[in-house]
Protein backbone atom coordinates (compact mmCIF):
# COMPACT_ATOMS: atom_id res chain seq x y z
CA UNK A 1 0.00 0.00 0.00
CA UNK A 2 1.41 3.37 -1.03
CA UNK A 3 0.58 6.50 0.97
CA UNK A 4 0.20 9.89 -0.71
CA UNK A 5 -0.30 12.64 1.89
CA UNK A 6 -2.43 15.47 0.50
CA UNK A 7 -0.81 18.89 0.73
CA UNK A 8 -4.28 20.41 0.93
CA UNK A 9 -4.27 19.51 4.63
CA UNK A 10 -0.74 20.80 5.31
CA UNK A 11 0.33 24.06 6.93
CA UNK A 12 0.56 26.35 3.89
CA UNK A 13 2.77 28.79 5.77
CA UNK A 14 5.41 26.09 6.21
CA UNK A 15 5.15 23.78 3.20
CA UNK A 16 8.87 23.10 2.81
CA UNK A 17 9.08 21.69 6.34
CA UNK A 18 5.82 19.81 5.92
CA UNK A 19 7.17 18.04 2.84
CA UNK A 20 10.41 17.19 4.61
CA UNK A 21 8.42 15.76 7.52
CA UNK A 22 6.33 13.38 5.39
CA UNK A 23 9.34 12.34 3.28
CA UNK A 24 11.26 11.40 6.42
CA UNK A 25 8.08 9.81 7.79
CA UNK A 26 7.84 7.25 4.98
CA UNK A 27 5.41 8.77 2.47
CA UNK A 28 5.57 7.29 -1.04
CA UNK A 29 4.11 10.22 -2.99
CA UNK A 30 2.96 13.80 -2.51
CA UNK A 31 -0.66 14.39 -3.54
CA UNK A 32 -1.30 17.86 -4.96
CA UNK A 33 -4.90 19.02 -5.52
CA UNK A 34 -5.22 21.78 -8.10
CA UNK A 35 -8.65 23.45 -7.84
CA UNK A 36 -9.94 26.15 -10.17
CA UNK A 37 -12.98 27.44 -8.26
CA UNK A 38 -15.24 26.41 -11.16
CA UNK A 39 -15.19 22.63 -11.48
CA UNK A 40 -15.11 22.53 -7.68
CA UNK A 41 -16.26 25.32 -5.34
CA UNK A 42 -12.81 26.10 -4.00
CA UNK A 43 -9.41 27.45 -5.06
CA UNK A 44 -6.16 25.85 -3.95
CA UNK A 45 -2.89 26.44 -5.81
CA UNK A 46 -1.51 26.20 -9.31
CA UNK A 47 1.60 25.24 -11.22
CA UNK A 48 3.88 27.98 -9.78
CA UNK A 49 3.42 26.60 -6.25
CA UNK A 50 4.02 23.04 -7.47
CA UNK A 51 7.19 24.17 -9.25
CA UNK A 52 8.49 25.77 -6.06
CA UNK A 53 7.74 22.62 -4.06
CA UNK A 54 9.68 20.48 -6.54
CA UNK A 55 12.89 21.92 -5.09
CA UNK A 56 11.91 20.87 -1.57
CA UNK A 57 11.39 17.11 -1.84
CA UNK A 58 12.51 14.04 -3.76
CA UNK A 59 9.08 12.41 -3.46
CA UNK A 60 7.16 11.80 -6.72
CA UNK A 61 4.37 14.30 -7.41
CA UNK A 62 0.84 12.94 -7.80
CA UNK A 63 -1.16 15.85 -9.25
CA UNK A 64 -4.97 15.78 -9.18
CA UNK A 65 -6.51 18.34 -11.53
CA UNK A 66 -9.94 19.30 -10.18
CA UNK A 67 -10.38 21.74 -13.04
CA UNK A 68 -12.00 22.43 -16.33
CA UNK A 69 -9.52 22.53 -19.25
CA UNK A 70 -6.87 20.44 -17.45
CA UNK A 71 -4.77 20.42 -20.62
CA UNK A 72 -3.80 24.03 -19.85
CA UNK A 73 -1.72 22.83 -16.87
CA UNK A 74 0.30 20.13 -18.61
CA UNK A 75 3.23 22.18 -19.90
CA UNK A 76 3.99 23.44 -16.41
CA UNK A 77 3.54 20.02 -14.81
CA UNK A 78 5.86 18.45 -17.36
CA UNK A 79 8.46 21.13 -16.57
CA UNK A 80 8.37 20.30 -12.85
CA UNK A 81 8.59 16.55 -13.53
CA UNK A 82 5.17 15.49 -12.25
CA UNK A 83 5.09 11.71 -11.89
CA UNK A 84 1.31 11.17 -12.09
CA UNK A 85 -1.50 13.41 -13.31
CA UNK A 86 -5.21 12.67 -12.99
CA UNK A 87 -8.09 14.62 -14.50
CA UNK A 88 -11.85 14.30 -14.05
CA UNK A 89 -13.99 12.37 -16.49
CA UNK A 90 -16.79 14.86 -15.69
CA UNK A 91 -14.69 17.79 -16.92
CA UNK A 92 -13.25 16.47 -20.19
CA UNK A 93 -15.24 15.50 -23.31
CA UNK A 94 -12.33 13.90 -25.16
CA UNK A 95 -10.84 11.33 -22.80
CA UNK A 96 -8.62 9.53 -25.31
CA UNK A 97 -7.01 12.77 -26.46
CA UNK A 98 -6.35 13.93 -22.90
CA UNK A 99 -4.86 10.61 -21.82
CA UNK A 100 -2.41 10.64 -24.72
CA UNK A 101 -1.62 14.31 -24.09
CA UNK A 102 -0.41 13.34 -20.62
CA UNK A 103 1.36 10.10 -21.56
CA UNK A 104 3.19 11.66 -24.50
CA UNK A 105 4.95 13.86 -21.94
CA UNK A 106 6.28 10.85 -20.03
CA UNK A 107 3.75 11.32 -17.22
CA UNK A 108 1.50 8.57 -15.86
CA UNK A 109 -2.12 9.32 -16.80
CA UNK A 110 -5.12 8.70 -14.57
CA UNK A 111 -8.80 9.50 -14.56
CA UNK A 112 -10.64 10.64 -11.44
CA UNK A 113 -14.32 9.84 -10.84
CA UNK A 114 -16.66 11.70 -8.51
CA UNK A 115 -18.72 9.60 -6.08
CA UNK A 116 -21.86 9.70 -8.23
CA UNK A 117 -20.10 8.95 -11.53
CA UNK A 118 -20.50 5.47 -13.00
CA UNK A 119 -17.54 3.25 -13.83
CA UNK A 120 -19.05 2.77 -17.28
CA UNK A 121 -17.75 6.24 -18.23
CA UNK A 122 -14.19 4.88 -18.39
CA UNK A 123 -14.84 1.38 -19.70
CA UNK A 124 -13.51 2.03 -23.22
CA UNK A 125 -10.36 3.90 -22.16
CA UNK A 126 -9.46 1.77 -19.14
CA UNK A 127 -6.68 -0.11 -21.03
CA UNK A 128 -5.00 3.25 -21.76
CA UNK A 129 -4.80 4.34 -18.14
CA UNK A 130 -1.89 4.04 -15.71
CA UNK A 131 -4.17 4.41 -12.66
CA UNK A 132 -7.72 5.31 -11.64
CA UNK A 133 -8.58 7.72 -8.83
CA UNK A 134 -11.86 7.06 -7.03
CA UNK A 135 -13.18 10.03 -5.06
CA UNK A 136 -14.74 8.83 -1.82
CA UNK A 137 -15.97 12.32 -0.96
CA UNK A 138 -17.40 15.07 -3.15
CA UNK A 139 -14.30 16.98 -4.29
CA UNK A 140 -13.44 20.52 -3.35
CA UNK A 141 -12.81 20.48 0.38
CA UNK A 142 -10.64 18.51 2.78
CA UNK A 143 -11.72 16.88 6.02
CA UNK A 144 -14.92 15.26 4.73
CA UNK A 145 -16.28 11.90 5.84
CA UNK A 146 -15.77 8.80 3.71
CA UNK A 147 -18.81 7.87 1.59
CA UNK A 148 -19.55 4.21 2.43
CA UNK A 149 -20.75 3.09 -1.02
CA UNK A 150 -17.27 3.94 -2.35
CA UNK A 151 -16.13 0.51 -1.11
CA UNK A 152 -18.53 -1.27 -3.48
CA UNK A 153 -17.43 0.99 -6.34
CA UNK A 154 -13.77 0.23 -5.69
CA UNK A 155 -14.45 -3.51 -5.54
CA UNK A 156 -16.39 -3.29 -8.82
CA UNK A 157 -13.54 -1.40 -10.47
CA UNK A 158 -11.03 -3.96 -9.21
CA UNK A 159 -13.14 -6.73 -10.74
CA UNK A 160 -13.44 -4.80 -14.02
CA UNK A 161 -9.67 -4.40 -14.20
CA UNK A 162 -9.11 -8.13 -13.58
CA UNK A 163 -11.76 -9.14 -16.12
CA UNK A 164 -9.93 -7.13 -18.78
CA UNK A 165 -6.63 -8.76 -17.87
CA UNK A 166 -5.13 -5.44 -16.83
CA UNK A 167 -2.90 -4.35 -13.97
CA UNK A 168 -3.95 -0.82 -13.08
CA UNK A 169 -3.50 0.62 -9.57
CA UNK A 170 -6.58 2.06 -7.88
CA UNK A 171 -6.12 5.24 -5.88
CA UNK A 172 -8.70 6.52 -3.41
CA UNK A 173 -9.08 10.07 -2.06
CA UNK A 174 -11.42 11.31 0.64
CA UNK A 175 -12.00 10.46 4.28
CA UNK A 176 -9.15 7.96 4.37
CA UNK A 177 -7.95 7.04 7.86
CA UNK A 178 -6.50 4.17 9.88
CA UNK A 179 -10.00 2.82 10.57
CA UNK A 180 -10.88 2.19 6.90
CA UNK A 181 -7.41 1.61 5.40
CA UNK A 182 -7.61 -2.19 5.74
CA UNK A 183 -11.09 -2.27 4.16
CA UNK A 184 -9.84 -0.17 1.25
CA UNK A 185 -6.88 -2.47 0.71
CA UNK A 186 -9.19 -5.50 0.74
CA UNK A 187 -11.43 -3.82 -1.86
CA UNK A 188 -8.45 -3.39 -4.17
CA UNK A 189 -6.87 -0.02 -3.41
CA UNK A 190 -3.13 0.35 -4.01
CA UNK A 191 -2.67 4.08 -3.23
CA UNK A 192 -4.25 5.92 -0.30
CA UNK A 193 -4.51 9.70 -0.41
CA UNK A 194 -4.58 10.96 3.15
CA UNK A 195 -4.95 14.58 4.24
CA UNK A 196 -5.86 15.31 7.84
CA UNK A 197 -5.11 11.73 8.91
CA UNK A 198 -1.44 12.51 8.19
CA UNK A 199 -0.96 16.27 8.37
CA UNK A 200 -3.41 16.54 11.24
CA UNK A 201 -1.22 14.34 13.42
CA UNK A 202 1.82 15.48 15.38
CA UNK A 203 3.84 12.37 14.56
CA UNK A 204 3.65 11.95 10.78
CA UNK A 205 5.75 8.77 10.77
CA UNK A 206 3.29 7.04 13.09
CA UNK A 207 0.34 8.37 11.07
CA UNK A 208 1.73 7.08 7.79
CA UNK A 209 2.71 3.73 9.32
CA UNK A 210 -0.84 3.28 10.66
CA UNK A 211 -2.20 3.54 7.11
CA UNK A 212 0.21 1.01 5.63
CA UNK A 213 -1.82 -2.04 6.52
Amino acid sequence: MKIAPSVLAADFSNLACELKDIEEGGADLVHLDVMDGHFVPNLSFGVPVIQSLRKRTHLPFDVHLMTYHPEAYLDGLEACHAHMVSFHVEAVPHLDRMIHNIKDRGIKAGIALNPGTSLTTIDQVLPLLDFVLIMSVNPGFGGQKFIPYSLDKIAALSAMIKEKGLSIPIEVDGGVNKDNAALLKKAGVAILVAGSSVFGKENRREAISALKV
